[in-house]
């Protein structure tokens, strides 16, 4: 771990001040272009300067795949719907998703720009949620931090760790 404590770099460090959001009005392939536009894995759904989701690369992959209907198995006089574990009725509000409002995941999982990198990874790896909305103390948003951008910051400071390390080669 490079930063168990908070004296090290914090999100605000690293985060992405510009952040591109949507409405829940705004259309799935307009969500679509500005994620690539934007290099981002994911864009907060906003209404009326709250965030109430997020789209995420998973949300649009997701869209695009087929659904798997449970199957129907007539037992006596009863009829069974044979669970593959999967939420039928999630994947197919994904698949007939039209708008952001449709598609986003909702609750948000947000972090402060106080927060440590720790605090950051522990997020994202036990929710399984990237990218991570960065807000202030009154939860308005401002900014956005992804893997990518933590995985930036990581590879710097493990860098300078080495660089500490390595022995002084002294020039003849």
């Amino acid at each position: 771990m490079v930063n168990g404590g908070t004296d090290g770099p914090t999100v605000a460090d690293l985060m992405r001040t510009e952040v591109p959001t949507v409405s829940p009005a705004d259309s799935v392939a307009m969500v679509a272009r500005l994620m690539a536009d934007a290099g981002l894995p994911g864009v907060p759904v906003v209404d009326a300067g709250v965030i109430v989701g997020i789209v995420t690369e998973a949300d649009l992959v997701a869209r695009e795949a087929d659904v798997a209907v449970p199957t129907v198995v007539p037992f006596l006089d009863a009829i069974f719907v044979a669970d593959a574990g999967r939420d039928f009725d999630e994947e197919l509000r994904r698949v007939l998703a039209v708008t952001a409002g449709e598609l986003m995941s909702a609750p948000v999982y947000n972090i402060r720009a106080s927060a440590s990198l720790a605090q950051l990874a522990t997020l994202m790896v036990e929710q399984q949620v990237n990218p991570v909305p960065v807000v202030d103390e009154s939860l308005a948003l401002v900014g956005i931090v992804s893997r990518a951008d933590l995985v930036r910051v990581i590879a710097r400071l493990e860098g300078e760790a080495m660089d500490d390390r390595a022995p002084a080669v002294s020039g003849r």
